[in-house]
């Protein structure tokens, strides 16, 4: 098993970080990788959608459908990957904190890779530090605009 855990602050409330970052619709103005999301069903305050990236240096677009289960009251989402394409499994668990500098969001995924992937444990989590390293700097500046922009 491998295990990434990144966290970032943010300077907003916490009810608008959450509203955004569980908007799964509007992910591709959050993410920079993903063209697509497609919300397939929504049964209470779980979600099962699909992402779509932008295509990679080498040309290749990855699609995959998720499921994320949203606990309100305790301000976590639990998640996996349904189809899990190079993945044996993935496992991702967001928290929100609210704090006085702003609402700490993490970040912590838990996967495998198959021994056929492209990548093994050790690489993928490098890739997927880097990656959600940018995705929460983006978010942070996205949300965090429109914190500014509601006040």
């Amino acid at each position: 098993m491998a295990r990434t855990d990144n966290s970032v602050t943010i300077r907003a409330p916490l009810p608008l970080v959450w509203e955004m970052t569980n908007d799964v619709a509007s992910w591709p103005k959050l993410f920079a990788e993903y063209a697509r999301s497609e919300v397939l069903r929504r049964e209470g305050d779980t979600i099962d959608f699909r992402l779509t990236t932008h295509p990679d240096e080498q040309g290749r677009v990855w699609s995959w459908v998720s499921r994320r289960v949203l606990d309100v009251g305790a301000r976590t989402v639990r998640a996996r990957r349904l189809e899990t394409g190079p993945f044996e499994y993935v496992h991702l668990h967001w928290t929100y904190q609210d704090t006085a500098p702003g609402t700490v969001l993490r970040w912590v995924q838990e996967f495998a890779m198959r021994p056929e992937a492209p990548f093994d444990d050790e690489a993928m989590t490098a890739r997927l530090n880097s990656a959600t390293r940018a995705n929460m700097t983006r978010i942070k500046a996205v949300v965090e605009r429109a914190a500014r922009e509601a006040r």
